[in-house]
């Protein structure tokens, strides 16, 4: 199971990367903004929920590899590591420049705009690779059940990534219109989010 400054550490760490403007959270915006607060909140949703594939296939293949070869997942730990530091310079170098697009402007279905969310995100190998790095970052060995404390961290980020999109979508309008009087905050989120990926990332050279 997971300790709770465990679980409070991830949640934080996942709830700034999820507000982190990004094509998941920009698309829910401009589908808001071009549809309705309701296709928003359902493309959100979709998105959202989308993380469990990855969660899934993180449980899989971390635990086949940890059964392989201990050796091999601390491998995995350290190009994880390795690959989030990347990221962080990337979010630094481009910082604030996602833009707010125009939307879908398609006359799509409630259920449609949520299945396209749920592919999108599912398809991404972007995400999957992401979802390998960050996961084990968490993990604590000594507290055993690996496959499950992989499990449960992925459920957490699923959920907080489901609520977030969700409210970015009802409220698409005032914070897209708040996000266009403040192109200044864009930068800020990414280059939090960037340190967050560093440090992460250089969490695993220390003792």
């Amino acid at each position: 199971m997971l300790a709770l400054d465990q679980t409070l550490a991830f949640l934080a760490a996942a709830v700034v990367l999820t507000l982190t403007p990004g094509p998941d959270n920009l698309m829910v915006l401009s589908t808001g903004l071009a549809r309705g607060r309701r296709a928003g909140m359902a493309f959100g949703l979709g998105c959202g929920l989308g993380c469990l594939s990855h969660t899934l296939l993180a449980v899989l293949g971390v635990s086949a590899l940890l059964a392989a070869s201990p050796l091999a997942f601390a491998g995995l730990r350290l190009l994880g590591g390795a690959y989030l530091v990347w990221m962080g310079v990337q979010a630094w170098r481009h910082a604030g420049r996602v833009a707010l697009g125009s939307g879908d402007s398609s006359a799509a279905s409630l259920g449609q705009l949520f299945a396209k969310g749920l592919l999108a995100n599912a398809i991404n190998p972007k995400v999957v690779l992401f979802f390998l790095a960050f996961l084990p970052q968490f993990v604590r060995p000594a507290q055993g059940a690996m496959a499950l404390q992989l499990g449960l961290l992925g459920i957490v980020f699923t959920a907080q990534a489901a609520l977030l999109f969700g409210v970015l979508g009802y409220f698409s309008g005032h914070v897209g219109a708040w996000l266009t009087r403040r192109p200044e905050v864009g930068p800020r989120l990414d280059r939090l989010a960037g340190t967050l990926f560093i440090g992460l990332g250089l969490r695993l050279a220390l003792p």
